[in-house]
């Protein structure tokens, strides 16, 4: 089978690398011609592990090919993915102008019956759009299918999401799209996927309420890390022993500064709006985007406490800047509200980020220090924070971090260390839920 997918971002090209990878003959088209190109040689834009190898492979034995032009992959294609962004408005719904771009792009280049996929997480409502888009803009007529197809990737294990997922969800209208959808995905069939055949507004809704869900719960599991810091209980092992009931399950029950990316902030604001423009209010979920914004302030109150109420011309050492650890990612990623937040009293932030550093440079420029590692980043600092949990920080020399600082203060907003032993090597040790 040949398939198209227009858009080679983080889901467009993980889509296309991945189904080439499934014996799929997989063209995806980009307007950015220098993206295409570095594409072409293998060239990934972002960091996911196992990415490049992946491309490069496909590349070479003629699985996967890259274009500009949209009809490329309309004319080699019987199943299109439209894959491109849907960033959101002031207001908080989904732009949908790049998609329906596209739908038009592609209506004016069909010559035969092909399946039109969203992989884009779209509003509900969208199929129904995108069939009278395409419809008034076919220049012959011919029969067409709208299909949704939401992803439900994760950054730093997409490989391992999309080879082998927990569900895969196809919202259609007709028995042959249906068909043809199941063929593409036969090779999940093997290893027993589950999968979810729905109508389209099913589809599209899924993937909102699911990323709303692991919001709500991430929100939850921070309101009550606060909680077990004023009544001395540890959040790990309230989390530990929610965790164990199966009904609620472990994942996602892990305190931070607010959960961040190009997923969770967006989608909840999303349904938040599709809800509205419904006639309806979505408490729970409009609670916990609250709850996330007040998660980042309480993290700036624990730093000021910690350093004595002042942090004007404090030096403070932040370890970690993407969202979450291997990804260079920084949409939303708590980082930012923080750090600006810390410059607005006035401290001097250094930071140190393993992929990021680049990313994070497009953002705070020059408003901040770039350090070289970890240790470099600590050195005559008055605190060091640690933002995002990679493995690196996992294991720091902790003696040799006590000796660098300028004065031992130690802001673990991952719970990555033990509260007992960072006392005990004499550090002024701060975490979320176990103080």
């Amino acid at each position: 089978m040949h398939i198209g997918i227009i858009g080679t971002g983080y889901v467009g090209l993980v889509t296309g690398a991945c189904f080439a990878e499934f014996g799929v003959y997989a063209t995806c088209i980009d307007r950015d011609e220098k993206k295409v190109r570095a594409l072409k040689k293998g060239e990934v834009p972002f960091y996911e592990p196992g990415l490049e190898d992946l491309v490069k492979k496909n590349i070479k034995n003629g699985r996967l090919r890259f274009s500009t032009k949209i009809q490329d992959a309309v004319n080699a294609s019987l199943v299109i993915f439209i894959a491109v962004g849907t960033p959101p408005r002031g207001d908080g719904s989904a732009d949908m102008k790049y998609v329906e771009s596209v739908a038009g792009e592609i209506a004016e280049n069909i010559k035969g019956y092909k399946v039109i996929v969203t992989k884009s997480t779209v509003p509900v409502g969208t199929g129904a759009r995108l069939t009278k888009i395409i419809s008034r803009r076919l220049k012959e007529q011919v029969d067409f299918d709208i299909v949704s197809n939401p992803e439900f990737l994760r950054e730093g294990a997409a490989i391992e999401d999309f080879m082998r997922p927990n569900r895969v969800v196809i919202g259609v209208k007709s028995q042959q799209a249906a068909a043809i959808m199941k063929d593409l995905y036969r090779p999940l069939y093997l290893i027993e996927t589950p999968f979810v055949i729905t109508n389209i507004e099913t589809a599209e809704l899924i993937k909102y309420a699911s990323n709303a869900f692991l919001a709500a719960k991430i929100s939850f599991i921070n309101e009550l890390s606060n909680l077990c810091d004023k009544v001395g209980a540890d959040v790990h092992m309230v989390a530990k022993g929610m965790g164990l009931d199966h009904r609620i399950g472990p994942k996602f029950l892990h305190p931070g500064p607010g959960y961040g990316g190009s997923c969770f902030p967006k989608d909840t604001r999303a349904l938040l709006m599709i809800a509205a423009n419904n006639g309806m209010e979505l408490g729970i979920v409009r609670s916990a985007v609250e709850a996330n914004e007040r998660q980042k302030n309480n993290m700036i109150d624990k730093i000021k406490n910690g350093l004595g109420g002042g942090l004007k011309d404090k030096t403070i050492a932040v370890l970690g800047l993407s969202f979450k650890p291997n990804t260079n990612d920084m949409r939303e990623a708590p980082s930012i509200s923080i750090i600006e937040k810390l410059l607005k009293e006035k401290a001097k932030i250094k930071a140190f980020d393993p992929i990021a550093m680049d990313d994070a440079k497009t953002v705070f420029h020059a408003k901040i220090k770039y350090a070289k590692g970890p240790y470099d980043c600590v050195k005559g600092a008055d605190a060091v924070v640690i933002l995002t949990e990679w493995n690196e920080f996992r294991n720091l020399e902790l003696l040799k971090i006590k000796t660098l600082l300028k004065t031992p203060n130690f802001f673990d907003l991952r719970n990555i260390y033990e509260p007992e032993k960072m006392k005990r090597l004499g550090f002024n040790y701060f975490c979320v839920g176990r103080n």
